[in-house]
């Protein structure tokens, strides 16, 4: 079997790899194409591979490319985790917001709408190479906005794309642990768009065991959304919120302690990878080493903004989540027939009354053969589905303005998403990001 992943020089990829390592199934991966535009990222990475299957019975074998088409063609699965504008883009996303005194995040936020601009145009263009070179492809879209990314191919390559994130699931394994539950035998009821969702129960036989968490503080302050969200708001909301509904929540709180850092997420990331390349192409043989040991400092430090000075992420909240057994799963579900239930990024066709029935959502699906088929929820009611509406009409906007050109579409997204505080804000926020990205000043008109 044949996967291809875009952005193959990204380091999170030997994430991926070791997934498939530890796939010991009939049916499995065989072969693993790399597509990447950076040739130096792209040879560190394969480094780094060859020495993670070293020692392995049979591992997949693993080949690079910088042309899409190549990778793309005759392939079974393509995960796709490309970055346009590169971690320096990013870095101007976070910037330009918070220069304006607006959270500077890239998926959440103003932020985040602007990557969706650079991004959107590049990934429709990749679902029509998908399109003709490996039509009977499934496609697993990791690439951010993951849910803006995903709704915005899936008028390409229709309920073939499915978005993925680590969020939820580790959300739901945290909270499944702390109760003593037996992940086998719970319901999860989540629901939400991407980056932005609830955990609204945790059933076993019929019998909801979330509320004995929700009213529990010691244990809820063993848990990273405990201490994000205090037990207190978390028991008033009646729910368990994804990790990044704090830039909701504490919007104040997150945009000063930004400020107040001395780099955003974004500079932090691109010091620390550009260190990393630059060490591998010196030493090759310490790729697989080196990758280890900035993976880890990576983990530790994310979301940092969101913790009290000194606080450091306990090792089960670092290993709660997992995007790439996620990815595994899906693969493992369609090609062999080993149904799942798992929290994925995929067309809502009516799951979330009060959403567009064509709507992108995130929520608990059982993938099979035939792809994912999303679960049955009750409904969504007051401020969670009033923020679903809101960012969701802000959603489509940016897939318009992306789609269109349009300029006008452009400022909606920003002047209506509910963590840009003025229209005049949002005017200076479009200006900004015209100015410093070349690629959203060419996309509108």
């Amino acid at each position: 079997m044949r996967l291809a992943i875009l952005g193959g020089g990204g380091f999170r990829v030997p994430l991926v790899f070791g997934a498939l390592l530890r796939d010991t199934s009939p049916g499995r991966v065989t072969e693993v194409v790399l597509h990447d535009t950076d040739a130096g990222r792209l040879a560190a990475i394969c480094a780094v591979l060859a020495q993670l299957g070293a020692g392995h019975v049979d591992p997949p074998r693993v080949t690079a490319t910088h042309d899409v088409d190549t990778a793309l063609r005759g392939a079974d699965f393509v995960f796709s985790a490309i970055r346009v504008g590169g971690l320096a883009g990013r870095t101007r996303d976070e910037r330009v917001a918070l220069d304006l005194g607006v959270l500077g995040q890239e998926t959440t936020g103003p932020g985040g709408l602007a990557y969706a601009l650079r991004t959107v145009p590049v990934a429709l263009d990749i679902a029509e190479r998908t399109c003709r070179l490996a039509p009977d492809a499934w496609f697993i879209n990791f690439t951010n906005p993951a849910g803006i990314v995903t709704e915005a191919m899936q008028s390409v390559l229709g309920d073939r794309v499915i978005g993925i994130c680590d969020s939820p699931i580790a959300l739901a394994r945290r909270a499944i642990g702390a109760l003593g539950l037996d992940p086998a035998d719970t319901e999860i009821d989540y629901v939400g768009l991407n980056h932005l969702g609830w955990l609204r129960a945790l059933r076993v036989d019929g019998t909801d065991h979330l509320p004995r968490l929700l009213h529990d503080p010691p244990t809820l302050l063993h848990l990273e959304e405990g201490r994000l969200f205090g037990p207190e708001w978390v028991r008033t909301l009646g729910a368990l919120p994804n990790e990044y509904l704090y830039y909701y929540y504490f919007t104040r709180e997150a945009v000063a302690s930004i400020l107040a850092a001395p780099q955003t997420r974004g500079e932090f990331l691109l010091d620390q990878q550009s260190a990393f390349y630059d060490a591998v192409a010196r030493d090759p043989e310490q790729a697989a080493e080196q990758w280890r040991q900035v993976r880890e400092q990576r983990d530790a430090t994310y979301m940092r903004e969101a913790r009290a000075q000194g606080e450091e992420r306990d090792e089960a909240d670092v290993a709660g989540g997992g995007y790439e057994g996620v990815a595994l799963a899906i693969m493992a579900a369609i090609s062999r027939g080993e149904a799942s239930t798992m929290i994925l990024n995929v067309r809502g066709d009516g799951a979330v009354p009060g959403l567009p029935h064509d709507a992108v959502v995130e929520i608990p699906c059982l993938v099979d053969r035939d792809g994912p088929h999303a679960a049955s929820l009750p409904p969504v009611e007051g401020s969670q589905l009033g923020t679903m509406q809101q960012v969701k009409a802000v959603e489509q906007a940016v897939i318009e303005a992306a789609t269109t050109g349009s300029a006008d579409a452009a400022l909606r997204a920003f002047a209506l998403h509910p963590l840009v505080d003025s229209v005049s804000t949002a005017r200076r926020l479009l200006a900004g990001y015209r100015a410093a990205s070349p690629e959203v000043d060419a996309l509108l008109s």
